[in-house]
């Protein structure tokens, strides 16, 4: 089946994010103009995806509300012509179909994913995406990743190679490259010591799941933590070995959103792409002296 769906967990706490995240989710801090969230949700329109489910929680209001129509902004942009604006915030609402589902406990991201199984038929794949990471390029990583399930019919991860400091804070892979950019994966780590990885490949916000992964995670008892873990699906997935599992290497720009640095990394270079904000925002950046950023940090 082709991939026309897609699970967006979004119902996490966004602790690093505090005080800002307190009384709204920190998937809606604006990157420029934009939600973190439309951006991830633009990336999947255009991969081709035609639903999309969200899993919330309590406080997450806001994303609904963001995505559904607002009737009486939409009047008062008409009536005093602001056609530009009423152009673009009417298009969000018709970006997709929109479900939200709310996952009761935080039981991980595995769960999450499992709490979103009423909308997806029995033999379907889907696409998650999480609600930290904006990735841009020419062709969208979803996209990529579909090419490559849309060849091998299984499930793919989206891969990003991490300095070594940093891979314990990932998922990563160990296995074999097939094609320029594709790996076969025949071991998943989470969380790796450095010295243990079994590469600098590390899974990144972005997944093609299968029904069997499903079954697996239907199946599966929480870990230590309480939790239930796509990880840990993916780990029982590759002890099985009924079928393959890969991993695909996009090409485009990451930002980490979930962390403050990233957020600020997202802010100044898509800031500088924007038509409205870059030429000024270039000038700007270019005119402060190293004294200054020295003063400034």
């Amino acid at each position: 089946m082709p991939i026309r769906k897609a699970i967006i967990p979004v119902a996490g706490l966004g602790t690093r994010f505090l005080p800002a995240s307190k009384a709204q989710p920190k998937e809606m801090l604006a990157v420029v103009d934009k939600p973190i969230i439309q951006y991830i949700v633009e990336e999947a329109v255009a991969s081709g995806i035609e639903e999309i489910i969200f899993v919330t929680s309590i406080g997450k209001r806001a994303i609904e509300d963001h995505f559904d129509r607002n009737f009486e902004l939409e009047y008062r942009l008409e009536q005093k012509g602001k056609k530009k604006e009423l152009a673009e915030v009417g298009a969000i609402g018709k970006l997709a179909k929109f479900a939200f589902v709310r996952q009761n406990k935080p039981m991980g991201d595995g769960h999450a994913v499992l709490t979103a199984l009423p909308f997806v038929e029995q033999h379907e794949p889907v696409a998650v995406l999480f609600g930290d990471d904006i990735i841009g390029g020419k062709v969208p990583a979803l996209a990529q990743l579909i090419q490559t399930y849309d060849k091998y019919q299984d499930p793919v991860v989206a891969l990003q190679e991490m300095p070594k400091a940093e891979v314990s804070n990932y998922g990563v892979i160990g296995g074999t490259e097939v094609e320029d950019g594709t790996w076969q994966i025949e071991t998943f780590v989470e969380k790796p010591k450095p010295e243990k990885a079994p590469s600098a490949l590390a899974a990144v916000g972005r997944y093609i799941i299968t029904p069997e992964i499903f079954d697996l995670l239907s199946r599966q008892k929480p870990g230590k933590d309480g939790e239930i873990r796509l990880a840990d699906a993916f780990a029982a997935y590759l002890k099985g070995r009924k079928r393959a599992m890969y991993g695909r290497r996009f090409e485009g720009t990451r930002y980490d959103c979930g962390s403050k640095l990233g957020f600020l990394k997202a802010q100044v270079e898509l800031g500088l792409k924007h038509p409205g904000i870059g030429p000024a925002l270039a000038k700007y950046l270019k005119g402060l002296s190293p004294s200054e950023l020295k003063a400034k940090g």
